[in-house]
Formats: structure tokens, C-alpha cells, sequence
């Protein structure tokens, strides 16, 4: 069959009504067993999927999930977000569901956003992407009952429920991998440059690196630094590690600016060959010929998808609540290892 095929074709093939595929769609209670294992088996051999604008018309639903667009903070780390959202789009669409973005301030201007939205049946579900300690657009939802699955976990002690359904990446995991595979290779002493404390996934990344660098906790903090996510601001840390009397022999950082920083440092010191780790292979990465760990943003989609709406096939209305199922998933990434490239990169600027 060239064309899609409709309600009627299935209708034919399990030699029922149109009325009852209908029924099957929608109110398969009604529907006896075997005639519904008839329609069912036609639906799957035939390839049948329902029209989503008819089925948002019936269920007075929208199909559609709310997800706010994080300011940009530079080219380099807005990539991630812009891989996410256009993976979240791609797995969206098929399911028959739509993605609307929108802006807000902080997150009080989320919540307000969110509420009007929700309010005007614009959105029937949301994705909430970089939680934080004590984030109050979690308590919200889960105050008001709106659904909703986050890119990140709950990150303060005790504050895990199974009303908040959450997918993230297990950092710690990705980060001490790096590390083990650089002191196999030979490097004897990783130095780690991340964010100023407080940040759930940053200080989670760093357990990562404490837990394999074999460094005392002397040495931990004399081959650590802390620093904004800027690539001028990684540079001077790293230049600070190079020019201990005995510097680091390979470096792990955070994320990909803090580690395009850091390989400009070590051109500069004339440590072209150095490892630098990155974390979230971006294009940058991958340009300059930066190792980097990759966060698996296809599965991480997916999960989000299935805690928030169910397996794949299942009716677009959020799943009911349900405690003894489970609602979150931790997912693992993996390094991506790569030479340095012949980039060159301007000491003067750090670009």
C-alpha cells in the first residue's frame, strides 16, 4: 500500500465496522476481546497510526509538551541544549506530539509562563532542563499537579519523589572513566578544573575525578581549580596549573569550554600534546580534536518520552501517577577519545 493507510483500511482487514476500530482507538473497554485483538493485529500489519489533529480534537488534548529555552550563554555550551531540543523535537514527532519553546527570565518567570500556559490548554505536559539545589519550579508542578519529566535530577538530600519523574547523565561515572583511561595511559598526576561549588552536576563531576585521580586531599586541592564556564577564565586557571613546579601531566574538565581553555594554556606553555578531557562533546570538540565525554541526548529523549507519556504506541495523555513504577533514569556516557588537532588556536585570546 503507497498511500498512508485509514480507519477504513483497518476497518476491512479485521472485517469490522469503522465504528469499532474507533472504539478500539479510544474505548477499547468496550470492545470483546478477541474483536479487539482482530482490529489490533490489523492496525500492526497494516502500519496504522491515528491522525494526531483528530485525536487532540476528541481528547480535548493538545499532544503538545512545554520546554523553556535556557539563556545562551556562549556558543560553546548552548550547543548542548540546542542538541537536546532538537533531538526532543525529532522523538516528539514520532509520537504525534508537539514541542512549543518559550523564554523566561528565571525560573519564578518559568513558573508563570507555565501557569498560563497550562491554564489556556495550550500544553498538556513539561520538560524541565537544568535543575539546580532547591529548585522551586519542581515544587510548583508537583504542588499543582501539572506533568512533567526533567532533563537533570533532584539534587538536595531527600528531596527525590516519585512524583518528580527525571532523566540525567550520570557525570561522576563519565568523569572517573576519563581519568582511569588517562592514568592507564601513563599520566601520573590529572588536574581538574570545574565550576564554583554548588552546581548539582559540577560538584558531581568532580566526585568523579577525586574518586580516581589517586591524588591526597593535599594534593586534590593544589591540582583543582574552580571557575565560571569561560574559556578566558579556564585559560588563566589552567595557566595556573602549568606553572607549578611540578605541573599536571593531563587535565579533566567540566565541560568543553572549560577544556578548550585549558588546551589553549597548554599551547601557550608550549604543551601542544597535553590531554585536556572535555565534557559534552560539542562541535568544538570534535573540531579541535578535543577528547570529551558524550552525553547519550537519543537515550536521554527517549526516557523522558516513556516516564512522561509511556512506551512508545501508547495513548499522547501523560501516564497517571503511579509510585511503584519507576520514575527516573540514570543513564551512562561515555568517552570520546581524541587527538589534539592542528587548530591553532590564538594564545593572545584565547580563540
Amino acid at each position: 500500500m503507497s498511500r498512508k493507510p485509514t480507519v477504513d483500511d483497518v476497518a476491512e482487514a479485521a472485517r469490522v465496522s469503522r465504528q469499532t476500530v474507533s472504539n478500539v482507538l479510544n474505548s477499547p473497554a468496550i470492545v470483546r476481546e478477541d474483536t479487539r485483538k482482530r482490529v489490533l493485529d490489523a492496525i500492526d500489519l497494516l502500519g496504522y497510526r491515528p491522525h494526531a489533529s483528530a485525536r487532540r480534537l476528541r481528547t480535548r488534548k493538545s499532544s503538545t509538551i512545554g520546554v523553556r529555552i535556557d539563556p545562551m550563554r556562549d556558543g560553546i555550551s548552548g550547543a548542548v541544549l540546542d542538541r537536546f531540543l532538537h533531538k526532543l523535537t525529532e522523538h516528539a514527532d514520532a509520537r504525534d506530539l508537539r514541542v512549543m519553546l518559550f523564554t523566561a527570565a528565571d525560573p519564578q518567570d518559568e513558573i508563570a509562563h507555565i501557569r498560563r500556559l497550562r491554564d489556556g490548554s495550550d500544553i498538556d505536559a513539561f520538560v524541565l532542563t537544568a535543575t539546580v539545589h532547591g529548585d522551586p519550579r519542581i515544587a510548583w508542578l508537583i504542588e499543582q499537579d501539572v506533568p512533567f519529566v526533567s532533563f537533570g535530577r533532584p539534587w538536595d538530600p531527600g528531596a527525590q519523589t516519585p512524583r518528580h519523574r527525571w532523566v540525567d547523565v550520570d557525570g561522576r561515572v563519565g568523569v572517573a572513566e576519563a581519568v582511569r583511561h588517562l592514568r592507564a595511559g601513563g599520566s601520573t598526576t590529572v588536574a581538574w578544573i570545574g565550576w564554583p561549588e554548588g552546581s548539582g552536576s559540577g560538584d558531581e563531576r568532580r566526585a568523579g575525578w577525586q574518586s580516581e585521580c589517586g591524588l591526597s586531599a593535599d594534593a586534590r586541592t593544589h591540582y583543582s581549580r574552580r571557575t565560571l564556564d569561560d574559556v578566558t577564565e579556564s585559560t588563566r586557571a589552567a595557566a595556573e596549573l602549568l606553572d607549578l613546579p611540578e605541573p599536571p601531566d593531563a587535565i579533566v574538565c567540566a565541560s568543553d569550554s572549560l577544556a578548550l581553555g585549558a588546551m589553549t594554556a597548554a599551547r601557550m606553555a608550549g604543551l601542544p600534546a597535553l590531554p585536556v578531557v572535555g565534557f559534552d562533546d560539542t562541535p568544538v570538540a570534535r573540531a579541535v580534536g578535543m577528547s570529551s565525554i558524550e552525553q547519550p541526548l537519543d537515550e536521554v529523549v527517549a526516557a523522558a518520552l516513556t516516564l512522561l507519556f509511556g512506551p512508545e504506541g501508547d495513548d499522547v495523555r501523560p501516564n497517571p501517577r503511579n509510585d511503584e513504577e519507576p520514575t527516573n533514569r540514570l543513564l551512562a556516557p561515555r568517552l570520546v577519545e581524541r587527538r589534539p588537532g592542528h587548530l591553532q588556536l590564538d594564545a593572545t585570546t584565547g580563540g
